[in-house]
């Protein structure tokens, strides 16, 4: 029969092929699935990583001339006194931000006067002598007074800047004077040639087209060729600006104190270059007098907390090695700063 032959023909064994391919196939779908899942993520990642970039860079723009206004003395709106601060070594960021201070000062109607408050031992000649300029400019375009008050340490540059306020009021505990110039740099011949091997060429046009050399100790000739280039006529000028600046001073008097000394606050204030000794308190009543009025709201502007400003100076603190560090590094530059050592 034809069902006893069916049951006499073997059975093939399953195929282990056949059982073993939809897994297979289940495990390749998944692998698919995860592999578009992580591939969304990274470009949602970086679309959003864009996009913040985007936002900071757009704030950066907008806050950059902006401050916050604190508050330091309670008073009538209607009268302000501003306080603008200059602190730590003096460049020319340093000078940026003080020159936005007073643009925002002019803006405001309602500030009758401000107050310098400085604490540094200077910095670059340039950026001092921007500061002193624009300070100067605001009082004549202003009509209105402006007072230095020290804190700490307000010596060579930090002193120069002072001086273009019509008064100086110093804490008790002030370091101020150091006026002269200063200028420094690194002889690295012997460290090149005898430690490292490393012999400098210099193809130059004139015999003092790089003087002074880091590459070579200075003569007596290269010495007095930058007293005489560059180290008088920056004295000579901080020299003059004190003395149009005290007029209790006359320019040999200035000389006799512009030897680099120092000066606590009782000496300054003795040998005229301060006008008083006092706290904030004091530097308040002052402006407010040369104001002329009675009470005023007291400001200080602030620069407010952003994620710009804080990427900005993540950024700054970042050693970078390329030309302009490596030929700041190399290059002296001429300085109203006090370093003590």
């Amino acid at each position: 029969m034809d069902f006893e032959h069916n049951q006499d023909i073997p059975q093939s064994p399953p195929s282990a092929i056949n059982e073993t391919s939809s897994p297979q196939k289940k495990r390749s779908g998944w692998k698919v699935l995860w592999g578009v899942l992580i591939g969304l993520v990274i470009v949602g990642n970086a679309a959003l990583f864009m996009l913040l970039l985007g936002v900071v860079v757009f704030f950066s723009a907008g806050e950059k001339n902006q401050y916050i206004e604190a508050v330091i003395q309670s008073g009538p709106r209607s009268n302000k006194i501003a306080i603008i601060n200059i602190q730590g070594i003096i460049n020319s960021e340093t000078a940026q931000d003080i020159f936005q201070q007073l643009k925002a000062a002019k803006k405001d109607k309602r500030v009758k006067g401000l107050i310098l408050k400085v604490a540094s031992p200077g910095g670059t000649i340039s950026a001092s002598d921007n500061i002193y300029n624009e300070i100067r400019k605001y009082r004549k375009e202003t009509d209105k007074p402006i007072v230095a008050f020290m804190q700490g340490i307000a010596a060579s540059g930090g002193y120069y800047t002072s001086a273009a306020c019509n008064k100086i009021v110093a804490e008790p505990t002030t370091i101020t004077g150091s006026i002269g110039v200063i200028m420094g740099y690194l002889v690295l011949e012997d460290l090149l040639e005898e430690k490292l091997g490393i012999h400098p060429v210099v193809v130059k046009s004139g015999r003092r087209k790089d003087w002074p050399s880091s590459f070579s100790k200075p003569t007596e000739e290269q010495l007095k060729y930058i007293d005489d280039k560059l180290i008088q006529p920056a004295y000579e000028r901080f020299v003059n600006i004190v003395t149009d600046s005290r007029d209790e001073l006359d320019i040999d008097q200035v000389r006799r104190l512009a030897d680099g000394s120092i000066y606590g606050a009782a000496e300054a204030l003795e040998e005229k270059l301060i006008d008083k000794i006092g706290y904030l308190d004091e530097a308040i009543e002052e402006i407010k007098s040369l104001a002329g009025i009675d009470d005023a709201l007291v400001i200080e502007y602030q620069k407010p907390f952003s994620l710009a400003n804080f990427l900005n100076a993540k950024t700054n603190a970042i050693l970078k090695i390329d030309r302009d560090t490596l030929y700041e590094f190399n290059t002296p530059q001429l300085m109203y700063l006090w370093s003590a050592p």
